[in-house]
């Protein structure tokens, strides 16, 4: 009955002030999540970074009062889970390196959410930065899960970064063929497209001869969310273009000597 009346009330009292502290905790980080993401200061990315942070740091600190409160001694639990650490650290060492590794990502911050990145061999769109791992949803529709440590120690491209990409074609055409005939032609042919932009205009330029004639560099600009539109558009556009003002497309040809 002594032991009810006082250590037993209190581990009672504990309880419900734990479950309760960590209703509070939620729904207070809910609302802050909420208010940041409607104000569209922040990045989503950084925005649930940190309040999972200090979600997790908050029912933490709880704890440690509540454990403080049933009158525990935390000496020997603290050496415990120094010990604990220390193994736990030997054994986790990758994924402390992940975790370093999304930390400074989320301080450089060289891309965001939506963005369109190549990184660790593997291109896809950011879907999100994870404690270890940053999630990208590639082309064909797969999810590609990249560790921090890699995406914070390698080459990152992000296509999407600039408000506009350029796209990059080489065509081969025969080797008498008028060149400023072609150059009009295939800058017409970008003009035509409606996702290329005017400024910076396309050009095409003399690539010089190559083994199937001579070689033609047609660049455009475009939105980057544009960019496979506006090369699948031009790859489909330049065979009816080239032949509308007499232009042909060498192939390859292999000549065979026989001898008896």
């Amino acid at each position: 009955m002594e032991w009810v009346m006082n250590t037993g009330i209190k581990i009672v009292i504990a309880v419900i002030i734990l479950i309760v502290a960590f209703k509070i905790i939620n729904a207070v980080f809910g609302k802050l999540k909420k208010k940041a993401e409607q104000s569209g200061k922040l990045d989503p990315m950084l925005i649930k970074a940190m309040i999972n942070a200090g979600r997790w740091l908050a029912k933490i600190l709880v704890v440690i009062a509540l454990i403080g409160y049933l009158g525990i001694d935390t000496t020997g639990i603290s050496a415990l889970i120094a010990s604990l650490g220390v193994a736990l650290g030997l054994a986790v060492n990758g994924t402390l390196s992940n975790l370093a590794g999304g930390v400074l990502l989320l301080i450089t911050r060289p891309f965001k959410v939506g963005d369109y990145i190549e990184v660790g061999g593997f291109e896809g769109t950011v879907e999100e930065l994870k404690v270890v791992s940053t999630k990208l949803i590639t082309l064909d529709n797969k999810v590609v899960y990249v560790p921090n440590s890699t995406v914070s120690t390698t080459a990152i491209t992000n296509y999407t970064a600039m408000d506009l990409r350029r796209v990059d074609l080489n065509f081969n055409v025969a080797a008498d063929t008028d060149f400023a005939v072609a150059r009009d032609a295939l800058v017409k042919m970008c003009l035509d497209q409606p996702k290329v932009v005017a400024e910076p205009a396309p050009v095409a330029l003399l690539n010089g001869p190559s083994k199937r004639g001579i070689e033609i560099i047609c660049r455009s600009y475009c939105k980057p969310a544009d960019y496979w539109d506006v090369y699948f558009g031009l790859i489909e556009a330049v065979g009816p273009v080239l032949a509308a003002h007499g232009i042909t497309t060498p192939n390859e040809q292999l000549d065979v000597n026989m001898k008896n």
